[in-house]
């Protein structure tokens, strides 16, 4: 079993229309009921010439980003995975729903 410093979760959620999976090094629950944290966002650091843009763009967004909570309900996937890979965005397509609620604000 990795030491808890050396362990990689790709975390695959919703956010609005697209879906993010993004690479970090601490995922657990937060005390905020309801929300997933998580820490210390990995990117790679790549030296080849060609540049994703959809990594490019995660990298800029989680930047300055200390902890996210995310909402259970926007989770879509947590798996703990031997090396972090390339950071992904994608639209959401028409099997992404949100989670049901019961409709009282």
């Amino acid at each position: 079993m990795p030491k808890e410093e050396n362990r990689i979760y790709k975390v695959i959620f919703a956010n609005r229309e697209e879906v993010f999976e993004v690479f970090a090094r601490y995922v657990y629950p937060s005390d905020m009921y309801g929300f997933v944290e998580v820490e210390e966002y990995l990117f790679g650091e790549r030296s080849q010439l060609l540049v994703d843009p959809g990594e490019e763009r995660l990298k800029n967004e989680f930047s300055q980003v200390k902890r996210s909570y995310i909402p259970m309900q926007a989770i879509i996937r947590i798996d703990e995975v031997e090396k972090e890979g390339i950071a992904k965005v994608s639209k959401g397509g028409d099997n992404l729903a949100a989670f049901p609620s019961s409709g009282k604000n």
